[in-house]
């Protein structure tokens, strides 16, 4: 690739539109901000505008901005397949009597946060010089289990080139395979156009002898595993030497740390993490510094800077840290940073004043989504694209100024503006959510991707 090529490659983050049924459940274990808001008031609405004005904020300041659309809520077909019958007002209300946490389940707006949509590897790292999805099978947890047969269908409609895009099976949705997508991938490099080195992240081992040192949480279950990392990376035909498999530290699990994406945080050459990222933290920057081409630089947050309960409250790390043109780097942070006065000061006085390219911190309010436990970096999908591949996308999906417009209107239009868990089971709530996402397909031209709409 030449040096003219390399430039034009970019990473567009492509963020998922919080979906009308956005309720605070409490579904995910081990993620502390969802257990300890479930059962409070959402704002389906508020949520949704959040979402997107970080997107048009982000759009504005130069960076590229794609949308995923929100998954079809409730999943009427799910409550169906496990033995609830009738007409859907009928399937609704057994649902909210006899097993109301099903029927959360199947309301989860979790598909918000696309960083667990899947991993992508980008044409500039693939033998095949195409660009690589593997939807996440997310089986961890039965809410978002439900997610990955849409997700595979958005991502086929929106990169369906087969000149530059693969698309890869899920893995099987097994304990031992359990993949959580991007959120326990980071992708480091000189800049985003020259070859990259891919950093895995699991919390546990399946088969075979346990490697030296390894041990697993003793109260969060960990939801990566080593096998499932593996075969994402055989599947983009990465090799060794592309590629790094670093164990979670396990007592950052236990102190809520669901993803790795909630400790550590890299883009190009930066890798900002707390020092329990890793179980083997001098392990891990070795053998990344022996395997990339341009030199890594390491930023890491000492515990005595920043608690682990802070780290989780605060989602420092669950940050966007976006390239500019300068070789600076913007970290843009949820508003929770500022809250907490030992992380806001780690910022100012480590961050921006230490010896590395992070040279400035925007603050964004997303609180309904980090109520629910998703902060600014799970919100989005890292596609790194040459201008051939951005040229090749299917549909109305990278943001302008009146896909904003439209978007926002669409919300406006159709969003409820208060969801209590009592509400899911309303006969409306789903009948409103189907119309919404109709139209929505229609405006950012993607084609039928819902079941209701595939038949």
């Amino acid at each position: 690739m030449s040096a003219a090529d390399i430039s034009s490659v970019r990473e567009v983050n492509f963020d998922g539109l919080v979906g009308p049924t956005h309720n605070y459940s409490g579904l995910a274990v081990g993620n502390v901000a969802s257990m300890s808001h479930g059962g409070l008031v959402s704002n389906p609405k508020e949520g949704a505008l959040q979402g997107l004005l970080k997107m048009k904020s982000l759009m504005d300041a130069g960076y590229a901005q794609g949308v995923l659309p929100p998954q079809q809520r409730p999943d009427i077909g799910a409550l169906r397949d496990l033995g609830f019958s009738g007409s859907n007002g009928e399937v609704l209300a057994r649902a909210s009597k006899e097993a109301p946490q099903l029927l959360r389940a199947v309301c989860s707006a979790s598909s918000m946060w696309t960083a667990n949509a899947g991993t992508i590897t980008p044409s500039i790292d693939a033998p095949d010089s195409r660009v690589h999805f593997t939807p996440a099978n997310l089986q961890s947890s039965f809410h978002r289990y439900l997610e990955p047969q849409t997700t595979g269908c958005v991502l086929k409609a929106i990169f369906r080139d087969e000149q530059h895009f693969c698309h890869h099976p899920v893995l099987p949705a097994t304990p031992a395979f359990s993949d959580e997508g991007a959120a326990n991938h980071t992708r480091l490099c000189g800049e985003h156009g020259e070859p990259g080195v891919h950093l895995f992240v699991y919390g546990r081992q399946a088969f075979g002898d346990v490697r030296s040192g390894e041990r697993e949480p003793k109260h969060y279950p960990a939801r990566q595993t080593l096998e499932a990392s593996q075969a994402v990376a055989r599947q983009h035909g990465l090799t060794e030497a592309q590629t790094v498999f670093a164990q979670q530290h396990p007592d950052a699990i236990d102190a809520g740390v669901f993803h790795n994406d909630v400790i550590a945080v890299g883009n190009g050459p930066v890798l900002l993490y707390h020092e329990m990222a890793f179980l083997d933290e001098e392990g891990t920057l070795d053998e990344l510094r022996t395997k990339m081409a341009s030199p890594l630089i390491p930023v890491r947050v000492p515990l005595e800077a920043v608690s682990m309960e802070d780290a989780v409250a605060s989602y420092l790390f669950n940050s966007q840290l976006l390239s500019n043109p300068d070789g600076t780097m913007t970290l843009v942070v949820p508003g929770e940073c500022q809250e907490r006065e030992a992380v806001w000061r780690t910022i100012q006085d480590y961050l921006l004043a230490g010896n590395n390219p992070i040279s400035e911190v925007v603050v964004k309010d997303v609180k309904q989504s980090m109520r629910n436990g998703g902060g600014p970096a799970c919100l989005r999908l890292r596609v790194v694209l040459t201008e051939a591949e951005r040229a090749a996308l299917s549909g109305r999906v990278l943001l302008t100024n009146a896909l904003y417009t439209d978007l926002t209107a669409w919300v406006e239009r159709h969003y409820r503006v208060r969801l209590a868990p009592d509400d899911l089971a309303d006969p409306q709530l789903a009948e409103e959510s189907l119309a919404a996402l109709d139209e929505l397909t229609q405006l950012l031209k993607i084609g039928p991707v819902y079941p209701f709409q595939l038949g």
